[in-house]
């Protein structure tokens, strides 16, 4: 009888490591290894810009917190959001990831696209912003911004200025500022930075709303800013006046971050917040950053969510505000 019972409690015990192991393995293929191979993030911009630029320098420090390589694919156009429209085609098992410009909340108020930025996408992390600014060739004749305005208000509709997009934070700061002053301006849209910054050294436009990639042509005595477009004066330009100091109550600095498709699974995004958020803090990327003169603006993936549904909001406000729609 004694030995009756032990047997019994031994076919117990494996009965409840079988359990025990069951579970296990139900768990491990519920939540298989992350990741397991090579992620691409998508930037929506052209090569060479500040976006790159700093992606880039994102990238190699998001490898080192993943263990895994991070290959970075350029897709430039339609204001920044061909990036959130790969995101609405892609699988989500957090292998393709998107930056997220500020226009991905502004584009659908302004045509119809294929994603809507509230519903569509898993925001993981809020990482930084621009310094954006008016800048000219340095043998311009206009030595400060009322000289450009002036020059336009002389010849109205003749003076032509680049942004990296039509409708990107940039063109829509013009466009206040423009409206503001009653000036009639050509806008030129380029794909990106490098490309407006490529025209104005060409003399093909005579101003550039450019983000701070235009800052090694105005180190280098190329280029000149006329004004920032930041809260308070650049320590790296500090002749350069902010657009308050000009008496206009803006400041356009257009954060940015990382998302991926919805659905994505929860362990999934667990891992990338923090790979994300080590990547943010990383010393190469904060270099990256301070070299452009881009703050860390770094908000976990619940702060990210929350942010974007705020500045959907303040997008719709803004377009109709301006009167804004594509062509």
């Amino acid at each position: 009888m004694h030995a009756s019972r032990k047997a019994g409690r031994f076919v117990r015990h494996l009965a409840a490591r079988g359990a025990i192991a069951l579970l296990c393995a139900t768990s491990a293929q519920a939540e298989p290894p992350y990741p397991a191979r090579p992620l691409t993030l998508i930037v929506p911009y052209a090569a060479g810009g500040t976006t790159d630029v700093v992606a880039r320098q994102f990238a190699v420090a998001l490898q080192r917190a993943l263990g895994q390589s991070v290959v970075v694919e350029n897709k430039p156009g339609v204001a920044g959001t061909m990036g959130a429209t790969a995101l609405t085609r892609a699988r989500p098992d957090g292998y393709t990831l998107a930056v997220m410009p500020i226009s991905v909340f502004r584009q659908p108020f302004i045509q119809k696209t294929p994603f809507d930025p509230a519903t569509d996408f898993t925001y993981l992390a809020r990482i930084t912003g621009y310094t954006f600014g008016a800048v000219v060739r340095a043998d311009s004749p206009w030595q400060g911004w009322h000289d450009f305005l002036a020059a336009a208000r002389a010849r109205p509709g003749m003076v032509s200025y680049g942004s990296p997009g039509q409708f990107t934070s940039p063109h829509l700061t013009m466009m206040e500022l423009a409206g503001k002053e009653n000036l009639t301006v050509n806008h030129v849209p380029f794909k990106g930075d490098a490309d407006c910054l490529n025209s104005l050294m060409g003399n093909h436009v005579q101003l550039c709303a450019a983000g701070s990639s235009a800052g090694t042509l105005v180190d280098a005595g190329k280029l000149r800013w006329l004004n920032l477009w930041t809260a308070q004066r650049s320590p790296r330009w500090p002749d350069a006046p902010t657009l308050r100091e000009l008496g206009y109550d803006i400041v356009s600095n257009s954060p940015y971050g990382v998302a991926g498709p919805k659905n994505m699974e929860p362990h999934v995004v667990r891992i990338l917040e923090a790979a994300l958020r080590r990547a943010a803090e990383d010393p190469q990327h904060l270099a990256a950053l301070k070299l452009h003169d881009q703050d860390l603006m770094y908000l976990d993936s619940a702060g990210y969510t929350r942010y974007a549904m705020q500045q959907i909001a303040r997008e719709k406000t803004l377009v109709r505000r301006l009167g804004i729609k594509a062509d």
